[in-house]
């Protein structure tokens, strides 16, 4: 079971939260504007957001996002695992060199 689960804000509904609260399982979600003015209008608190944890999903993206820059990667060429983990490997050693 996960401990914590970063969202963006199409999972900031309340029943999803209530959900992952019953579970156990902390929530990195943003709320939406619309939601955070309901709020202030019926003098709830607003829920706890972790701004640094929520920076790191976004860094944990770009790098998928620059992993599905190779064709190979990104349309799942390779259907044997362990071709497709070499390419995942040398793709992403790649990207190291070159940052």
């Amino acid at each position: 079971r996960p401990e914590r689960v970063v969202a963006d804000k199409g999972y900031s509904a309340r029943t999803f939260r209530a959900y992952l609260r019953r579970r156990g399982i902390k929530a990195t979600i943003p709320e939406r504007v619309d939601q955070l003015a309901g709020r202030r209008r019926r003098r709830e608190r607003p829920c706890g957001f972790d701004r640094t944890v929520y920076r790191r999903r976004n860094v944990v993206e770009r790098c998928f996002n620059r992993l599905k820059q190779w064709r190979g990667i990104a349309t799942r060429y390779d259907k044997q695992p362990d071709r497709y983990l070499a390419a995942i490997t040398l793709a992403s050693t790649l990207i190291w060199l070159q940052t």
